[in-house]
C-alpha cells in the first residue's frame, strides 16, 4: 500500500500544509511563537501535541490507517515541511527510512531529530533481529515523552514547565495503560497467542504471553513477501488445533495469506484481536492503546 501525491509541488502555495494530516494548525496561518513539528506517522504526532499543546503545529506525514508505512513514498511537500521544522519525530531502525533521506536534503541542520528506537535503548536479539514497532512498547513511550518535552523546551525556553507538565500528565496515562498490562500478565501468564506480523509483540510480550507464530509467516507478512505454504500451513494448525488463545490481526496489512489465517481462526471460535499501525480516525494515542490492551484481555478472558 502506497500513497502518492495528487497534486504537484505548486499546489503548497497558499493552502494549508496541515492538510497533510489530521493533526496541527494550517502551516501558513501559524504565529512564529508555534513550534514547526513534523512527525513520520501520526502515532508520534499526536504524542507531541498531547505534550506541546497549542504551542506546537504539527504536521504527521502518515495518517491513514489503510497506510502501509513501510511502503510509504515520500513527496516533494514533505520534504518542504522537513525544512523548516524545528522538530522531527521519527520511529527509525529502518521503519521510516523516507525522514532520513529526505533530512540529508532538507537543508535544516538546526532541526532536533528524535529517533523513537534509539530513545528507547532497545538492541537487536541474538539472532540479529529487531522489532522496530516500539509504540506499542509503554516504557519507551515514557521515555520519548520526556526526550520531546526536552526538545520543545530548547525551542521555546519559555514554555519548557508547561511541556514538563504535560509529559508527566501522559506518562501517568500510560501509566494506567501499564496496570492494565500487569493484569493480564497476572491473570494470563503464558498464554499462548498468534499474530500476522510481529507488530504488538512489545505488547503481547510485557503480558506475559507466548508467541507461536512461525518466523517464516509473520516476516513475509511484515516484508510483504509470499508466504511459503509450509509457512502458512503451519500457522492455520495453530489454530485447527486450538493451540493458541487468541490472533492478534494488523488490519494494515492484510492479503490472502493473512486473510486465510483469520478465517482459520473465526472457524476455530479462536477470538481476533484487531491492531493498526497508526491511529485510526478519533482516538488519541492513549485511548487507541487503551482499545488494545482491552481487546487483548477481552480475548483472553473469553
Amino acid at each position: 500500500m502506497q500513497m502518492s501525491s495528487r497534486r504537484g509541488p505548486g499546489f503548497l502555495t497558499g493552502v494549508a500544509l496541515a492538510l497533510i494530516c489530521g493533526c496541527g494548525s494550517p502551516a501558513g496561518a501559524a504565529p512564529s511563537s508555534v513550534i514547526p513539528v513534523v512527525a513520520s506517522t501520526n502515532v508520534y504526532g499526536d504524542i507531541v501535541r498531547q505534550i506541546g499543546s497549542d504551542r506546537v503545529d504539527v504536521v504527521s506525514i502518515i495518517s491513514d490507517p489503510a497506510q502501509d508505512p513501510h511502503s510509504y513514498e515520500a513527496n516533494t511537500r514533505n520534504q518542504l515541511e522537513l525544512s523548516k521544522a524545528k522538530v522531527v519525530v521519527e520511529n527509525g531502525g529502518g521503519y521510516d527510512e523516507f525522514i532520513d533521506r529526505m533530512l540529508r536534503s532538507a537543508k535544516n541542520p538546526s532541526a532536533d531529530v528524535i529517533d523513537a528506537v534509539k530513545v528507547s535503548g532497545k538492541s537487536p536479539d541474538a539472532s540479529g533481529e529487531f522489532n522496530e514497532h516500539v509504540w506499542y512498547d509503554f516504557p519507551t513511550m515514557g521515555k520519548l515523552a520526556d526526550r520531546i518535552a526536552h526538545a520543545l523546551a530548547r525551542a521555546a525556553p519559555a514554555e519548557a514547565q508547561t511541556f514538563q507538565e504535560n509529559a508527566k500528565t501522559f506518562k501517568e496515562k500510560l501509566a494506567s495503560l501499564q496496570a492494565g498490562v500487569e493484569q493480564i500478565k497476572a491473570d494470563h501468564a503464558g498464554a499462548a497467542v498468534a499474530v500476522t506480523e510481529p507488530v504488538p509483540l512489545y505488547l503481547t510480550e510485557a503480558s506475559g504471553l507466548r508467541n507461536l507464530t512461525p518466523p517464516d509467516f509473520s516476516e513475509a507478512v511484515e516484508e510483504g513477501e509470499e508466504v511459503s505454504p509450509r509457512a502458512l500451513q503451519q500457522t492455520v494448525e495453530l489454530f485447527t488445533g486450538r493451540r493458541v488463545q487468541a490472533l492478534v490481526y494488523n488490519e494494515q496489512t492484510a492479503g490472502p495469506q493473512t486473510e486465510k489465517v483469520k478465517e482459520a481462526a473465526e472457524k476455530n471460535g479462536i477470538p481476533v484481536v484487531p491492531v493498526t499501525e497508526t491511529l485510526p480516525q478519533g482516538e488519541d494515542y492513549i485511548s487507541w492503546m487503551k482499545s488494545n490492551v482491552d481487546g487483548l484481555k477481552s480475548a483472553l478472558d473469553r
